[in-house]
């Protein structure tokens, strides 16, 4: 009892399957903390994402240190916050607050998440020509992500073209005038891509289905997911049934908490063992073929 203790939470909708409680708890365990990460379920609480000046507020008072913040409130929160990380800023989504004296500090840890997965998952793939479903909160943090990785181009498609048109215009400014563009058919772009990365909700166990068409996959392709409950999604379990390379989102959802930790804590976590923790979780969810 004599261990320092530390309060975290997480604030989105329909999260009550969640495994990074279990993550920030185990990881603070071994550094020796007391940790205690709790879910603030805007479904479960029956409120909207105008419910968080109240819950940030209700937070602070409560001693927590800090909170992840998840879909629908990743750009939401925006406005509630002190000051924002140079990542953070750019891409315009949070998905990590640290309370810290009396100062709501946020930070942008997904693209790192996505990228470091990546990186580690499929070193060698083309990425002359990706196309990205979704240009959300997370969204947005991908695309950097993807071009961080040295996506020569990048196709962004959403059902709100504006907001896919905002992120394509902040990427292009950054890494080259129409490097990024925005598609409203996705069998073009999809016809002459090299990979497709899913950044929407659809493929979560209340979002059931698929962003596009299945029968547009193509087996020299590779298809990257952020979804990471269910494991396998119905894309990527169209994707390799026809034998495309496959990313499921397990280790952006570790390594995104690798660098939350960090900034929550002070403390520099252990990637690796957080990662087979999050994989012996996952196990019995791993496709076998």
């Amino acid at each position: 009892m004599s261990r320092p203790a530390i309060l975290l939470g997480l604030i989105g909708s329909g999260i009550a399957a969640s495994l990074t409680p279990a993550m920030h708890e185990r990881e603070g365990d071994e550094q020796g903390l007391r940790s205690q990460y709790k879910l603030i379920d805007l479904m479960k609480l029956g409120v909207g994402a105008d419910a968080l000046p109240d819950l940030l507020l209700s937070a602070e008072r409560m001693g927590f240190a800090g909170l992840n913040i998840t879909f629908p409130c990743k750009q939401a929160v925006l406005p509630l916050l002190h000051e924002l990380s140079d990542d953070a800023k750019f891409l315009g989504a949070v998905n990590t607050v640290v309370l810290r004296d009396g100062r709501r500090v946020g930070h942008n840890t997904d693209w790192w998440g996505f990228a470091e997965n990546f990186r580690r998952r499929m070193p060698d793939a083309a990425r002359r020509r990706v196309v990205q479903m979704g240009a959300g909160g997370a969204g947005a943090a991908v695309a950097y992500a993807a071009m961080m990785l040295g996506a020569e181009h990048l196709t962004i498609i959403d059902v709100d073209p504006a907001k896919a048109e905002a992120v394509a215009g902040s990427l292009s400014a950054r890494f080259g005038a129409g490097t990024v563009t925005v598609a409203a058919d996705p069998a073009a772009a999809i016809g002459s891509a090299d990979g497709l990365i899913n950044t929407t909700p659809i493929g979560m166990e209340k979002f059931p289905g698929t962003p596009l068409p299945v029968e547009l996959l193509r087996s020299s392709m590779w298809v990257a997911e952020i979804i990471y409950f269910p494991l396998e999604t119905a894309l990527l379990r169209a994707a390799r049934a026809i034998g495309c390379r496959t990313v499921d989102g397990g280790g952006m959802a570790v390594f995104q908490a690798v660098q939350a930790f960090h900034l929550f804590t002070g403390l520099q976590p252990d990637a690796e063992r957080m990662l087979r923790h999050f994989t012996s979780m996952v196990q019995p969810q791993t496709p076998t073929g």
